[in-house]
């Protein structure tokens, strides 16, 4: 199947290549803003502006339900839709470059790596948390500015409040315990590191399950754009119209509970295992300090109390620790740091339980 075919299927129709300067001033700002956002990655900014600008750039027609830009990696190249708005093209081009730059072939020119997703699988695992890498990166290269949004009864911050901002937000919780290093090295040079290091922090299990409820969470946004498409069909009928509208609701539910469930094991599989290592009184600061500053990564719903709750016994497995370590250290001094933190925690615990520790709408 011709590449033209197959773009047609996707109802993309190219209406011309973009001209020259266009490209050239896209890979210079691109370029630029990747260098400047991400210093530890090591990027040369003459050899992405370079790459970028050999990159294929067309105007063409794009369906209203797709972005503006798309970067098709059977072609390496971009297209932008032809009624963009080309003063803020970099908004657009900065994700669809990122594709470009972090694919991964093998010697027969076969797509092996699209950053964290896996095209040696057919079921393409890692999808969502790839397309959630790179607008973070996007968003992070654009110095966007991070807000808080509510979408399907959920609150949460976000610097992505319009593309996979559920997704952006879950991967930011994940980035918040690898560090965002792992994550964006992964993200454009197609490595395991990001993998690797969520696994030995948290568990096999998690990662996997965290990756597939990803994926799950983009079909069934998807799916719930899909039927919200259906409504603008004048002709339908009140029955169908209410058929559509509880599917609809029963799709918002979903993606609320899958998004909450997803957020709550990234929590408890991460600080579960990491309490087990602590053997001094300064991890245990650590712990609570990190945990603590968790709260404000997370989404939250009318009636969430999963973290509160969480916390409260988090800090009474700490008070636990605290005691067991006065058979190793001097007493006086064990005494003096164990009275003092016994004082931190009451007073948090009142804090939690007496007042609601989110802002709600």
């Amino acid at each position: 199947m011709s590449i033209k075919t197959e773009l047609k299927k996707e109802g993309i129709e190219v209406i011309k290549p973009l001209d020259t300067l266009s490209v050239i001033t896209i890979a210079k700002n691109v370029a630029t803003k990747l260098v400047m956002a991400f210093p530890e990655q090591n990027l040369n900014c003459n050899e992405l502006f370079i790459k970028l600008s050999r990159l294929n750039m067309y105007i063409a027609k794009i369906p209203h339900s797709m972005s503006q830009a798309k970067y098709y990696y059977k072609n390496s190249s971009i297209y932008f839709s032809d009624d963009i708005d080309f003063s803020n093209i970099d908004s657009y081009a900065t994700h669809e470059c990122i594709h470009y730059l972090q694919e991964l072939r093998d010697t027969k020119h076969n797509l092996v790596h699209l950053g964290l997703c896996d095209f040696t699988d057919s079921r393409l695992p890692g999808m969502a948390l790839n397309e959630a890498a790179v607008q973070l990166m996007s968003s992070k290269a654009l110095k966007e500015k991070m807000d808080t949004v509510k979408y399907f009864d959920i609150t949460f911050p976000t610097n992505s409040p319009y593309y996979y901002a559920l997704e952006c937000n879950l991967i930011n919780q994940m980035a918040y315990i690898t560090g965002e290093y792992a994550l964006f090295n992964s993200t454009l040079y197609s490595n395991d590191s990001f993998k690797r290091k969520f696994i030995s922090l948290t568990s096999e299990k998690t990662f996997y399950k965290v990756q597939n409820n990803l994926d799950k969470l983009i079909e069934l946004e998807d799916t719930l754009s899909t039927e919200a498409t259906k409504l603008g069909n004048s002709d339908l009928s009140i029955k169908v119209i209410n058929k559509i509208e509880k599917e609809i609701s029963n799709l918002r539910l979903k993606i609320s509970e899958l998004f909450i469930n997803t957020q709550n094991l990234i929590l408890t599989s991460y600080f579960d295992n990491n309490l087990k290592s602590i053997i001094n009184l300064e991890q245990v600061e650590n712990y609570r300090r990190q945990l603590y500053n968790y709260k404000n990564l997370i989404g939250t719903t009318n009636n969430y109390t999963f973290f509160n709750d969480y916390y409260i016994q988090k800090m009474a497995e700490l008070e636990r620790k605290c005691y067991a370590f006065e058979n190793n250290e001097e007493l006086s001094l064990v005494s003096i740091k164990r009275n003092l933190f016994s004082i931190l925690i009451s007073k948090i615990k009142r804090l939690f339980i007496g007042d609601n520790i989110y802002v709600e709408e």
